[in-house]
């Protein structure tokens, strides 16, 4: 699936620095690509690691990575609906909010892992069914015109933003 074009989503900076993010010229290989990096630096992350806060009132990386599965869900379902041609606006969410819901830190770790895992599949899955007009079509999500494409680069953008996040501020990957 190519990059979307610029009026396949907003101007607004979240949108464009997400896709911006991917270097791939096919989002599917992005997707796959970093399944797998996200599995083996996850993976490899001590009990410790996977609890840390570098600073009051931020998230851990098992936080980061339910946060990171749950937009996929999100953002996987948007895809969905403006693929298949939904002309109702789709709701917007608040990820603090979604965060102070979760209670990710007191899950398992090894079925968070789990649960990225399944979703990526099966994202990957969906996302190669669609042709290049299905991914093209526009809908509405939170408040905003945008493509199918532009929600799926979106996820790999999204993803590749906290692995960045946990590069530089927890010194993982």
């Amino acid at each position: 699936m190519k990059k979307p074009i610029e009026n396949e989503f907003p101007k607004d900076k979240y949108f464009s620095f997400y896709i911006e993010q991917i270097d791939f010229q096919n989002v599917i290989e992005a997707l796959m690509v970093q399944k797998e990096l996200v599995i083996n630096l996850y993976k490899n992350l001590s009990n410790e690691q996977q609890i840390y806060q570098y600073a009051p009132d931020k998230w851990t990386p098992q936080q980061i990575l339910g946060h990171i599965t749950d937009t996929e869900r999100i953002f996987g379902y948007r895809a969905l609906c403006i693929a298949r041609g939904e002309k109702q606006a789709l709701p917007g969410f608040d990820e603090n909010e979604y965060m102070d819901a979760s209670h990710f830190n007191e899950q398992s770790f090894e079925s968070l892992l789990e649960q990225y895992r399944l979703v990526r599949e099966s994202s990957i899955a969906l996302f190669s069914s669609f042709s290049e007009e299905v991914a093209s079509r526009i809908g509405n999500a939170n408040g905003h015109a945008v493509s199918a494409r532009a929600l799926v680069w979106m996820i790999a953008g999204h993803e590749r933003h906290h692995l960045n996040v946990l590069k530089e501020r927890y010194n993982i990957g």
